[in-house]
């Protein structure tokens, strides 16, 4: 007895309302809370709150210098400070390597920048992704100091 394949339309139609509904259906965002500034780990975080880490870390780790991520973790930013480049083109940049960190991320819609400013050797900037359909927070508001 051979297996041949039947021209079934309502088993592949089926299958594919399936696939579009696991598409559209958003993993959960749990993952282990991090103290930045203690150098600490410890509990789970879900939601905005994760959301929220995720951005911060994204945004303060340079890309493409830790083997544990992909090319698309990270943020280009450290690439620009310490440059000899001038403020104008320091602060045209920084907005597009910030959204870049960020937006690849299912969770995030856009970035908007609320404020930035550079001083000394610092650079300030409090952003809010714009989240997707499929998030139950609209906005997420992070103030990062890189």
């Amino acid at each position: 007895m051979a297996l041949t394949p039947n021209n079934d339309t309502v088993f592949l139609d089926d299958l594919l309302a399936q696939e579009q509904e696991a598409e559209d259906t958003l993993e959960p965002s749990k993952t282990y809370r991090l103290d930045i500034e203690n150098g600490r780990i410890g509990g789970l975080i879900d939601g905005e709150e994760a959301l929220r880490q995720f951005i911060t870390k994204a945004i303060m780790t340079a890309r493409n210098r830790y083997i544990a991520y992909d090319e698309d973790y990270g943020c280009e930013i450290h690439d620009l400070l310490g440059e000899n480049i001038t403020r104008n083109l320091l602060e045209a940049e920084i907005p597009r390597v910030l959204k870049d960190a960020v937006e690849y991320d299912d969770r995030i819609e856009r970035l908007r920048i609320d404020e930035l400013r550079t001083e000394k050797d610092a650079v300030y900037v409090v952003v809010t992704a714009i989240t997707s359909e499929l998030w139950e927070a609209e906005e997420v508001t992070v103030e990062i100091a890189i």
